[in-house]
């Protein structure tokens, strides 16, 4: 019989989980600053197995997270609570710019730049050696992220407001999104339980009256792609050599064809003509499921918090 293995991608808005087995992925709340982790977490991979239609033990799932658990001791705990939670024999977890590569380049090689509620890079080298850039949280670092866009988004509603900033089509997109008291102060999303979830939801519409002219927006995304073009330039410094580097990019943010890869590209040809940007091959959760499969170059990356008898 074929092993059953699952790929969970667990990130700041969602948490997402498929099994070898089907093609049906189960969705739940994704990461929450300031909550239990492993709680959270494990309750999190519940109810997408559940969505997912998960039946019978599985014999390895591979966890990449946005929010990995602090200390060894509480990363043991979270592989306990998971392994019981799915009957799994092996249970490997990873930060999500390790699923996130892995599911972009199939060779394992290059670099990868996820932006979603988040944005971080990895680069990885023909020798194994890897380098981080960014991925810091929405409070020390993601700049460029859709956090980072949606906080500015609104921030530059609240200037207008004050009268310290130009008028821009964001306060009409901000009262259709959240309602007419944003007109009072951002003070309801800061008791919301999901704000940064719900910041970074902003940013689709700063992308889109970016796209239609507004200069205020405008302004924002061009700073989130010198941003994100500085950090990709990082990233593609740090593998050997002076050949080409793939960069690939995913997450929300990033879409294949989208206003934001433009100018993303615009900006590399200047700051590293290195780099090859392009669309990511797969998820980050077909990356979770490869991983859970094969660690191939990535075993360095990866913890096996967990592995029992089967």
């Amino acid at each position: 019989m074929a092993s059953l293995l699952v790929g969970i991608d667990g990130g700041q808005s969602a948490l997402r989980l498929r099994t070898s087995a089907t093609t049906r992925v189960g969705v739940a709340d994704g990461f929450r600053h300031g909550g239990d982790d492993v709680d959270d977490t494990a309750s999190a991979v519940r109810r997408a197995a559940v969505a997912a239609g998960l039946t019978g033990p599985v014999d390895v799932v591979c966890l990449g997270l946005s929010g990995l658990p602090d200390g060894a001791g509480a990363m043991r705990a979270l592989a306990v609570a998971v392994a019981d939670v799915l009957d799994a024999a092996e249970v490997r977890i990873c930060a999500d710019m390790v699923t996130s590569h892995a599911g972009a380049l199939p060779d394992g090689f290059g670099v990868v730049v996820a932006v979603g509620t988040g944005a971080v890079c990895l680069a990885l080298d023909h020798d194994g050696t890897a380098h981080r850039v960014d991925g810091w949280g929405h409070l020390f670092g993601d700049d460029g992220s859709a956090f980072a866009v949606g906080r500015a988004g609104l921030a530059a509603v609240q200037r207008h407001r004050d009268g310290r900033g130009a008028a821009t089509a964001l306060t009409t997109a901000a009262r259709t999104r959240f309602g007419e008291h944003v007109d009072t102060g951002p003070w309801r999303l800061y008791r919301s339980a999901t704000v940064v979830a719900d910041v970074a939801g902003f940013a689709v519409d700063v992308y889109a009256c970016a796209s239609a002219g507004d200069a205020v927006a405008r302004r924002i995304v061009e700073r989130a792609a010198d941003d994100l073009a500085d950090s990709v330039a990082a990233a593609v410094a740090a593998i050997s050599g002076d050949g080409p580097v793939p960069v690939a990019h995913t997450g929300g943010v990033l879409a294949p064809g989208g206003f934001a890869v433009d100018l993303l590209r615009d900006r590399l040809a200047d700051r590293t003509p290195r780099a090859d940007l392009r669309p990511a091959a797969g998820s980050a959760l077909a990356g979770a499921l490869r991983l859970a499969g094969d660690t191939g170059p990535y075993g360095a990356l990866l913890t096996v918090a967990h592995r029992g008898a089967r």
